[in-house]
């Protein structure tokens, strides 16, 4: 007969024991976990993500986005507002003072003003549009000075035109307007259409005829292709348009040995190379004539 104690004693039941092996899903969970990717994914980007989250919900609605906008705006200001940031006083250094105005105008009208307002880029280009500027540099010193140094074209040549007087640069480029030519009797006059694209060959039709300067009342641009050296006494000295410098040089070689150009010349052509001829004043054809009525 079994006893008290057998009656109470569990059997172990085999068929029943838990597997300890993980499932499917948990093996694969667990192998994830070991991946250095997935836990920095599951560590820093659930939390990034939850917090996109809510900024999408946040941020979703019109009046928060326009409350942060104002933050921002007003976290701005205070920032390009401060005393560092300001531009105080403008210094225009390489100008004249009708230039130095100008340059003025593309600056705002009140100071001081925050370097962020600025625009140093937009300033420059509209300063070298100037016709009388070749360049300028612009620039915020330390301090709260904007600084503007410009090279100022230099007039080489008074050039008349249709519409008045205008003074060009060694490159032909205008750099102004004056209102007579006694505003500027120390350069040069030329005239003529195309004269200002040849600028360089008038300069140095000039230089050769330094021996009559003080003469010298302009060169002409004649079609577009040659030049007329004026002097006083509307004497003329045609030239041609090949070589027009050197056949100055002949004339003045020749004005320097017989004094030609003190005579009762009109005009000395040389635009022949061959043959160069002469044009008598009609005061000297007078008195040739008499002479020869006498003879």
């Amino acid at each position: 007969m079994r006893s008290l104690k057998s009656l109470f004693r569990r059997e172990p039941q085999y068929g029943n024991r838990r597997d300890p092996a993980p499932t499917r899903w948990g093996y694969r969970y667990q192998r994830l976990m070991l991946t250095p990717t997935f836990r920095i994914g599951v560590r820093f980007g659930l939390p990034v993500l939850f917090v996109a989250l809510v900024g999408g919900i946040w941020f979703g609605q019109e009046d928060n986005r326009a409350t942060f906008a104002k933050q921002i705006d007003r976290l701005k200001a205070t920032i390009q507002q401060r005393p560092e940031f300001m531009v105080g006083a403008v210094e225009t250094e390489g100008a004249e003072p009708a230039l130095a105005a100008a340059i003025r105008a593309f600056l705002p009208e009140t100071m001081p003003v925050s370097s962020f307002d600025l625009d140093l880029p937009e300033i420059r280009t509209r300063i070298r549009e100037l016709t009388a500027v070749a360049d300028a540099t612009v620039r915020v010193r330390p301090g709260g000075t904007l600084e503007i140094a410009v090279t100022q074209r230099v007039p080489v040549a008074v050039w008349r035109y249709v519409d008045g007087l205008r003074l060009v640069d060694a490159e032909g480029v205008m750099t102004g307007m004056i209102a007579q030519r006694s505003d500027r009797a120390d350069l040069p006059l030329i005239a003529g259409d195309g004269a200002r694209e040849k600028i360089d060959e008038a300069l140095a039709l000039f230089a050769a005829a330094a021996p009559v300067a003080p003469r010298i009342r302009g060169l002409v641009r004649m079609g577009e292709r040659r030049w007329d050296l004026v002097l006083d006494r509307d004497q003329r000295i045609l030239l041609p348009a090949e070589n027009p410098v050197q056949a100055l040089e002949r004339v003045m070689a020749l004005d320097g040995a017989e004094e030609m150009l003190a005579r009762d010349i009109a005009a000395v052509d040389v635009r022949n190379e061959d043959r160069p001829t002469i044009r008598l004043t009609e005061q000297a054809l007078v008195r040739l004539r008499r002479v020869s009525e006498n003879n």
